[in-house]
C-alpha cells in the first residue's frame, strides 16, 4: 500500500546524512520522527479500515451461505411435495447464491491473510520508529562530540603558530627583567640605608663570640690547657681592643644611618 511505501522511505533514510546536512540536527531529527509518527498513525488508520473490510466480507459470506442453505431447504420441500420443477428452480437459486457465498468467502480469506501481513508490517514499522527515536540521542551526542573536536583542532591549529609562543617568551623575558631590576633596587636601598653594613657587623660579633665560647668549652673539658695569667691578660687585652673596635664601628654605623635619615 502507498502509506507503507511512504513510511518505509522515511525509515530507510540515512539519518547520518540528515544530521550532517541539517543546520540544527536535533530539530531535524525531531521533525523526521514527527513525520514518521504521523505516517504511522495514518498507516494504523488504513489497517483499521482493512480490518473493517475483512469483517464485512466475513459477514457477507456468512449471509450468502445462509441464503443458499435456505434455498436448499426449499428444494427439499418441493421434492417432498412431488414438484420436481419447483425443486429444480430452488436448486438453481441455491447454486447462484452458493457461488456468490464462495466468492465472498474467498475474498474474506484473502483479506484475512492480508490483514495479518499488514499487522506484522505495522509492528515492524513501529519498532523501527522506536529504534530511530533511541538512535536520535546517540546521533546528537556524536554530532556534539564532532563539533567539540573540530573546535579543539581549530584552537590547536591556531596555537601551532610560532608567533604565539614567541609572544609568551618575550613576555617571560620582560617579567624576568622587571624582577631583576626590582631585586637590584632593593639591594641598593639596603646599601644606602646601612642595612648591609649592620649585617656584616652582626655577623662579625656572632663569629667572635662563637670562637671564644668554643675555646672556653675546650678548656673546661681539658682538651686545651687552662689559660695562664699572661695569656689570659693578652686575651683580655685583645678582647678590650675588639670591644673598642666594635664600639667605633657601631658609632660609624649610627652616623651612616643618621646621614641617610637626614637626606
Amino acid at each position: 500500500m502507498a502509506f507503507f511505501s511512504r513510511l518505509a522511505t522515511l525509515i530507510k533514510s540515512n539519518l547520518n546524512d540528515l544530521i550532517n546536512q541539517a543546520e540544527d540536527p536535533e530539530k531535524m531529527l525531531d521533525q523526521v520522527l514527527l513525520d514518521m509518527r504521523t505516517q504511522l498513525i495514518e498507516a494504523k488508520k488504513q489497517v483499521a479500515i482493512a480490518i473493517a473490510d475483512e469483517k464485512k466480507l466475513m459477514r457477507q459470506a456468512e449471509k450468502e451461505r445462509e441464503g443458499a442453505a435456505e434455498w436448499e431447504k426449499k428444494a427439499m420441500l418441493a421434492v417432498k411435495a412431488g414438484d420436481d420443477s419447483l425443486a429444480k428452480e430452488a436448486l438453481r437459486r441455491h447454486k447462484q447464491i452458493a457461488d456468490v457465498a464462495a466468492q465472498y468467502t474467498q475474498q474474506w480469506e484473502k483479506q484475512k491473510h492480508a490483514i495479518e501481513s499488514l499487522k506484522a508490517a505495522l509492528r515492524a514499522l513501529n519498532d523501527k520508529i522506536d529504534e530511530a527515536n533511541r538512535k536520535k540521542g546517540v546521533l546528537i551526542a556524536r554530532k556534539r562530540r564532532a563539533d567539540a573536536m573540530r573546535s579543539i583542532e581549530s584552537t590547536m591549529s591556531g596555537l601551532s603558530d610560532d608567533s604565539a609562543f614567541e609572544t609568551f617568551e618575550r613576555l617571560e623575558k620582560k617579567v624576568e627583567q622587571a624582577e631583576a631590576e626590582a631585586d637590584a633596587a632593593a639591594e641598593l636601598n639596603k646599601e644606602m640605608s646601612g642595612d648591609i653594613l649592620k649585617q656584616k657587623f652582626d655577623a662579625l660579633e656572632r663569629e667572635t663570640g662563637a670562637d671564644e665560647a668554643l675555646l672556653a668549652l675546650k678548656r673546661k673539658m681539658g682538651v686545651l690547657p687552662a689559660a695562664t695569667g699572661a695569656v689570659a691578660a693578652r686575651v683580655e687585652a685583645d678582647t678590650g681592643e675588639e670591644d673598642a673596635e666594635l664600639a667605633e664601628l657601631e658609632q660609624a654605623l649610627a652616623e651612616l644611618k643618621s646621614r641617610g635619615t637626614s637626606s
